[in-house]
């Protein structure tokens, strides 16, 4: 079924895919046009460089008109984020505009992550050290930036472990029917070779048969003059 919402969703998604904005990327799940999978690559010079952070967007019937659900799936260390990794940024909240979409969200919240209000903290201990220890908030930063990559890399190394397995199920199968082929093709010539032995063999015997008929008829035929003479002797 179309509705407004999920027509302004198709043309997010187009928009994104035609022009798609720096270190960020999204789109719809297959079954389900109003949730959305996205990334946030951290920003370069940031804390956050070089981090590949998953987030989840949930869409209601009535977007644009109000925000998404975002939350944060890979772990995060910041002071807008909740420990459930949803966000506390103004545009989601009472500073949302039908005017924005699904680009001006992930933009926003990348924008955010090197640019936290301690002010209105979600995380007060990532807020508390932002503004206290900028260095240990900095270590704990990167501790979850490690993180993603190995997140990153598990999910990859699952995909590519299935890719590689259909990759070896169809070499295997073409090796199998490469040593089935002769031998079906033998098995074919054997079969070639015994019908014809047969055909000849039938084509041989049939002569015989022939000559054989033609003996038999001879023989009948000379019994019967030496009757006939025999019958004028007498």
């Amino acid at each position: 079924m179309t509705t407004p919402s999920r027509r302004r969703l198709m043309r997010d998604f187009r928009k994104l895919q035609e022009d798609p904005p720096s270190g960020v990327s999204g789109a719809p799940t297959e079954d389900n046009i109003l949730l959305w999978h996205a990334v946030i690559f951290g920003p370069q010079d940031t804390p956050f460089e070089d981090g590949t952070f998953k987030m989840t967007l949930e869409f209601s019937e009535e977007y644009p008109n109000k925000p998404p659900t975002v939350k944060f799936v890979s772990k995060m260390f910041h002071p807008n984020v909740y420990a459930d990794g949803s966000i506390c940024l103004d545009i989601l909240q009472n500073r949302w505009s039908p005017t924005y979409d699904v680009a001006a969200v992930l933009t926003s919240i990348q924008s955010l992550l090197d640019e936290p209000n301690p002010n209105s903290p979600a995380n007060s201990l990532a807020a508390q050290l932002y503004q206290e220890n900028r260095r240990e908030y900095e270590k704990r930063v990167h501790q979850i930036v490690e993180q993603s990559w190995e997140a990153f890399n598990t999910e990859l190394d699952e995909q590519t472990k299935a890719a590689l397995d259909n990759e070896l199920r169809e070499e295997f199968e073409q090796v199998e029917r490469e040593l089935l082929r002769p031998q079906e093709n033998a098995s074919r010539t054997n079969q070639q070779g015994q019908n014809t032995a047969a055909a000849t063999h039938d084509a041989q015997d049939a002569p015989t048969q022939a000559e054989e008929g033609q003996e038999a008829a001879a023989s009948a035929t000379s019994g019967e003059e030496q009757q006939t003479a025999g019958q004028a002797q007498a």
